[in-house]
């Protein structure tokens, strides 16, 4: 199939071909004009067609040899014959040398483009080879720190047993005062929560899957936000919580969501220097197509929102390098001792298994945010039976 190029070639070369086909009627004595035949083969020549450039080689020839065929003077013909012969010896050899050199270079262009697909093929092969690398040795050490937590909860169980009958004691004397109870409450609250925890990676080498259900953003914010009061209140931080009425319910496992948001927390509190600020709040959008069609199958909704809720610092922030590791498991910005690395990575995982996500954007000296996006049912939703009322909206803890 020939191009607009090939045929605007075809053309140029015919006319030409014309050209000098004229002028070689009206002075066929003179064989010089016929050399002009070289330009229309040159030309065919680039379009890297065979059979083409031998119709071109044979037409010029014939055309060539045509001025034979007009009278000339006597003895004069047979001169005719040589110097046409060689005219045509030399488009012929054009013609072959033209062809050949472009055919070579048809082939030089065809081995370059085939060896810059294999070059990225390789390329393509060793990024492979390296993210294989990384999950290995990812899985190796998972693997490892499994082992260790599998032992060390074996180890600890024993005595947060004997911690959790003397806190059950200490709540039956008659002597505590409201406030005693309500910490005694959340302490006994949390042994519970802990020992679960040690029971999921007994009992199994992965941890627990999240069972989610719809449940108030509410009751997923504020137990892990009155776990946390004290620590922000012994550092001088303040703690924040920004909960507007009539969000949409969450689908979210409370158990799991309360470990991720403890640990956002406790993350934006080892980064806000006393006096700062830590912001929990929440808020709705419509749900994406893609979300849509990614949550229907697991929530049978038929109509989703999207929840955000954020953890805002105005802490140190991360360097661009650092964030681009953030959720690499290992990796931590803490002082040796005080930090795994596995935090969130851990917390990412479980969002993403509640088929959410969670992201972060920071900037060196104005804080971090982390966003954690889950499915909502919003509340014109014909799929809610029991619409759960939030109590809860804008409570701040001072520091």
């Amino acid at each position: 199939m020939m191009t607009q190029r090939d045929r605007l070639v075809v053309a140029v070369a015919a006319a030409c071909f014309l050209v000098i086909f004229i002028i070689e009627e009206f002075t066929p004595a003179h064989v010089v004009g016929a050399y002009g035949y070289v330009l229309p083969i040159l030309l065919i020549a680039t379009l890297r067609r065979r059979a083409l450039m031998v119709a071109a080689v044979l037409i010029c020839i014939l055309a060539t040899y045509s001025g034979l065929v007009r009278p000339a003077k006597p003895g004069r013909f047979q001169a005719a014959v040589v110097n046409r012969s060689v005219v045509a010896g030399v488009l012929l050899m054009v013609g072959y040398l033209g062809m050949t050199w472009e055919e070579r270079k048809a082939r030089e262009a065809e081995a370059r483009a085939a060896l810059a697909r294999e070059t990225e093929k390789l390329l393509k092969a060793n990024q492979q080879l390296i993210e294989a690398k990384d999950r290995l040795n990812r899985s190796e050490r998972l693997a490892a720190v499994g082992q260790l937590v599998a032992s060390v909860a074996h180890e600890v169980g024993t005595p947060l047993h004997s911690i959790a009958w003397h806190v059950q004691a200490l709540a039956e004397e008659p002597s505590l005062t409201p406030e005693m109870r309500k910490r005694i409450a959340v302490i006994d609250e949390q042994l519970t929560r802990v020992v679960r925890i040690i029971q999921d990676l007994l009992s199994s080498t992965r941890p627990r899957q999240p069972d989610p259900h719809w449940i108030s953003v509410a009751q997923v914010v504020m137990p892990a936000t009155v776990l946390m009061e004290p620590a922000f209140h012994a550092k001088g931080v303040s703690l924040a919580v920004e909960i507007p009425e009539a969000l949409p319910l969450l689908w979210a496992d409370d158990e799991k969501m309360h470990q991720v948001l403890v640990n956002l927390l406790d993350n934006a509190l080892a980064a806000t220097p006393t006096g700062g600020l830590v912001k929990i709040a929440a808020e709705v959008r419509e749900a994406t197509q893609d979300e849509f069609e990614r949550w229907r199958p697991t929530t049978h909704a038929l109509s989703l929102a999207a929840v955000i809720i954020t953890v805002r610092d105005t802490g140190c922030g991360m360097p661009e390098a650092d964030a681009q590791r953030a959720f690499e498991p290992f990796f931590t910005t803490k002082a040796e001792g005080k930090g795994t690395g596995l935090g969130l990575f851990l917390s990412r995982e479980t969002v993403i298994a509640h088929g959410g996500d969670l992201s972060l954007a920071t900037e060196v000296g104005r804080g971090t945010t982390v966003m954690i996006t889950l499915p909502g049912l919003p509340a014109d939703s014909e799929a809610v039976a029991i619409r759960k009322e939030q109590e809860v909206v804008g409570h701040d803890f001072g520091s």
